[in-house]
């Protein structure tokens, strides 16, 4: 039991950087409770470990008396002055009292206690190691799950990504090496001292950005702002004060290496870089580009603004299941609505009706006819001249006999002088 005490301590102290006197203090108060049962309910019962002999003695302070009534507590004078020679009655009298199975009961019971205290130790360090590196991106190899926590480890330490912090298209495996966040350092956390990590937070990829880019390193280049749907997509607006440096040719790198090494580590999540503006409706406008924002209107608070788009680039602004409207809303800092361009619409209609009164008055079909055509694309008696009875049914909803009428009529169709 000495050399295992010895070995033990020794591990502890070098291999986890644990203080020998916690690691006394533990072993001592493990003990304690494990002996009370063979020794009893002594008075004031203490337990001496001497950290380089690797020994162990249990101690009790009992009350010298005349005659005991209480063994557990009372010791004979006569006994008391064997061990304190001016001993009088009323004196606190250390009495050894190690039972024979003291390594027994050492071996059995104490060993598995004070690594759970050692833990607490250890989470005690690793707060006083990790307090001031939040914010910071660390690596670590994924070791084991609890319930929904990934467990990490971080080296000296281990780390806890809940499973709110995990990325919902992420597998992860133990033995797999990956970077994380440090989202926070909590010293009262349910089991302790606890580091908490994250690889779906956002700053996740500003600090990537900082690591990859350095120009953003030294300032040069800014991030402005981001947003993110982890696993998904993420938006990244930056800006340089410096106008011979483009900021996002920076981030993009030379054939778009920097980039490319970011979305790898975030597994081939989506990464937009957009060019930061001062002035929010051109920011809006450089967010959602390719799509062209036709007119777009910024509230006098510049906390909402509102939008229109083409008909054809609607469902692309809004983005599948709103992802992109969400994103670009975040990254510029407003509430946006995004909408159809009613007035190119209306002009479309106008053109179709436009159409359909020509073919009315040019074949002598009823303007039902003529719209039915019209908003197919044979609008024009050009484009009838090139078209069989079938398509011409199809467009009509299979009416052969209204096809073939029509179909006669623009064959005899004789342009006016």
């Amino acid at each position: 039991m000495i050399s295992e005490l010895k070995a033990l301590f020794d591990y502890y102290e070098k291999e986890k950087g644990i203080d020998r006197q916690k690691m006394v203090e533990a072993l001592s108060q493990a003990l304690l409770a494990a002996s009370k049962k063979s020794i009893g309910p002594a008075r004031e019962l203490r337990i001496d470990i001497d950290p380089d002999k690797g020994t162990i003695k249990a101690w009790a302070k009992l009350l010298a008396v005349e005659t005991v009534s209480n063994p557990w507590e009372e010791l004979p004078l006569a006994k008391a002055r064997m061990i304190k020679k001016d001993a009088q009655l009323g004196d606190e009298i250390d009495l050894e009292v190690t039972p024979k199975n003291m390594g027994r009961i050492a071996a059995q019971t104490a060993k598995q206690t004070m690594l759970q205290r050692l833990r607490m130790a250890e989470k005690e360090n690793l707060y006083d190691e990790f307090k001031d590196r939040t914010g910071d991106v660390v690596n670590g190899t994924i070791r084991r799950f609890d319930k929904s926590d990934v467990i990490v480890d971080l080296g000296k330490f281990e780390g806890s990504m809940p499973s709110k912090e995990r990325v919902s298209t992420e597998d992860y495996t133990p033995g797999d090496r990956m970077r994380f966040y440090v989202k926070a350092v909590e010293r009262e956390g349910a089991r302790g001292p606890e580091i908490v990590l994250s690889r779906a937070h956002v700053n996740f990829v500003r600090r990537l950005f900082e690591f990859e880019v350095s120009e953003i390193g030294d300032r040069t280049v800014e991030i402005a702002s981001i947003a993110r749907e982890a696993g998904y997509r993420t938006k990244v607006a930056v800006h340089s004060g410096d106008d011979k440096v483009d900021p996002v040719g920076a981030c993009v790198g030379l054939r778009g290496a920097r980039v490319k090494n970011i979305v790898r580590e975030l597994n081939n999540e989506k990464v937009d870089i957009i060019r930061w503006k001062s002035d929010p409706a051109e920011f809006v406008r450089e967010a959602l580009k390719p799509i062209k924002v036709l007119s777009i209107q910024v509230s006098p608070d510049k906390k909402a603004a509102r939008l229109t788009v083409s008909e054809e680039d609607l469902s692309k602004a809004i983005g599948r299941r709103g992802q992109n409207a969400r994103l670009t809303s975040r990254l510029v800092g407003m509430e946006l609505s995004i909408e159809r361009d009613e007035h190119a619409a209306e002009v479309f209609e106008g053109q179709l009706d436009t159409a359909a009164h020509e073919l009315e008055r040019a074949l002598g079909i009823n303007l039902e006819t003529a719209r039915k055509l019209a908003n197919v694309g044979l609008g024009a008696i050009e484009t009838l001249q090139q078209e069989d009875v079938e398509s011409i049914t199809d467009a009509l909803g299979g009416d052969q006999q209204l096809a073939e009428q029509v179909y006669a009529l623009v064959a005899a169709y004789i342009p006016k002088a």
